[in-house]
């Protein structure tokens, strides 16, 4: 009754603001539900993409498996199977790892710890320390070291092991105990034992040396540590993952360069269902010799059609800009 009498005493023009009042408050809440709702929708089609793309790479997975250990591979002679071994297991290992990167939390699956190779006591060790920048707590005490971390890392120069022991002393404050340690550098492998000069060695030995991992591993037990080629070339694939933006970013560069020199090489594809092997191309695009940046850009495709060129040069959306201007 007492909340009537208040309206009643209201004239035409207090009405009025307060419609309005409501009004944009009703207009600004269903802007809100609306973008909330557009959020929600372009979050749904990001996880659907996501979904889509790990079961295409689970699927890749488990066909590089049936390969991996199937009969057919077991007719092939015993170099061939070793080359394509260490192909498919680098392939088993970056997929593996583009599939974590997918999920936004880890797997309730449990999985299986990988056993890490024991670095023998004779090699050589290196110390690096990493200390804070200054040992004064933010409280204005001195800071006292209280023991330290210790990772080691294999290295690797020709002929040579060496184990990089990364030391990140402990440092504490009597006064309000906090606990300061300088942060680890990052490595291309998270908690992995390689160092990125091993890593490259590796990869210019395969790539560059055309030494397979299977010699590789032959040479680095008259080293003294016989790494296990499966382990190298789980190696390769995460690296393969690691410079992908790098190959991104040269792909930008390169194709903003008025002059481009394109060639295709043809290699044999495993083909499920074909009953044998399908040929594939693997195009390169490099910049010209006069460039002073030299890049050279590889793209793998099924066939020879033009169209892997134009979506590789991005020719389309070029065509449509000219075309707009």
């Amino acid at each position: 009754m007492e909340s009537s009498r208040e309206w009643l005493k209201m004239d035409a023009e207090e009405l009025r603001n307060l419609a309005a009042t409501l009004t944009a408050r009703l207009t600004e809440r269903e802007a809100e539900l609306s973008e909330r709702d557009a959020q929600l929708a372009r979050r749904d089609a990001e996880l659907k993409h996501k979904q889509l793309k790990i079961d295409q790479l689970t699927y890749e997975m488990a066909t590089l498996k049936r390969w991996r250990y199937g009969r057919r591979n077991e007719e092939l002679d015993a170099v061939k199977r070793l080359l394509l071994d260490e192909s498919i297991d680098g392939d088993i290992a970056a997929i593996a790892l583009e599939i974590e990167a997918l999920r936004d939390k880890p797997s309730s699956t449990p999985k299986s710890k990988p056993r890490r190779v024991a670095l023998p006591v004779k090699f050589p060790r290196r110390d690096v320390h990493h200390e804070p920048e200054h040992t004064q707590c933010a409280c204005g005490c001195t800071l006292m070291r209280i023991g330290e971390d210790i990772s080691e890392k294999l290295h690797y120069t020709p002929g040579v092991f060496e184990v990089e022991r990364h030391i990140r002393g402990k440092w504490v404050c009597r006064s309000c105990e906090r606990l300061i340690q300088a942060a680890l550098p990052p490595h291309i492998i998270d908690k992995g034992i390689p160092t990125a000069g091993l890593l490259a060695h590796v990869l210019i030995a395969k790539y560059l040396d055309h030494a397979p991992l299977y010699r590789q591993e032959a040479i680095f037990g008259r080293a003294g540590l016989a790494l296990p080629r499966s382990t190298l070339a789980q190696w390769v694939g995460a690296c393969g993952v690691r410079l992908r933006p790098l190959v991104d970013a040269m792909k930008a560069l390169l194709l903003t360069r008025a002059v481009l020199h394109a060639d295709e090489t043809p290699v044999p594809m495993l083909k499920p269902g074909l009953g044998r092997t399908h040929r594939a191309y693997l195009f390169s695009y490099s910049s010209s010799e006069y460039d002073e940046l030299p890049m050279v850009v590889y793209d793998f495709a099924e066939s020879r059609s033009g169209a892997h060129a134009r979506e590789f040069l991005d020719l389309h959306a070029k065509a449509t800009n000219c075309s707009g201007v």
